[in-house]
């Protein structure tokens, strides 16, 4: 028995508001990139769902370049936090404004 799109759509709301929430609310770096991901994750759980609903794999495909693009998204994001960490000895974004000095 499949799930219904509408059960999927409730859970991806649910990913992206906890995701807007961790990216609203920390101010550690790497919390910021994980609440990201997940809300890119979310609407790739959409794309997926709407395509399963209507019988096309655009939306899968849609869902797969967006894995991809999130990869890289991860790997530049992190190389960033590293160098932030070994400049300032800090991740959290707070002390980004130092950059400027």
């Amino acid at each position: 028995m499949p799930v219904p799109a509408v059960h999927v759509l409730v859970v991806s709301l649910l990913l992206f508001a906890i995701g807007i929430i961790g990216v609203l609310t920390r101010r550690n770096a790497i919390i910021i990139l994980m609440s990201i991901e997940l809300m890119m994750n979310a609407a790739n759980l959409n794309l997926v769902a709407f395509s399963r609903q209507h019988a096309h794999l655009t939306g899968q495909v849609f869902g797969i370049f967006t894995i991809t693009v999130a990869a890289g998204e991860v790997a530049v994001g992190l190389a960033i936090v590293l160098a932030l960490y070994r400049r300032f000895n800090s991740i959290y974004v707070d002390d980004v404004r130092l950059m400027k000095e």
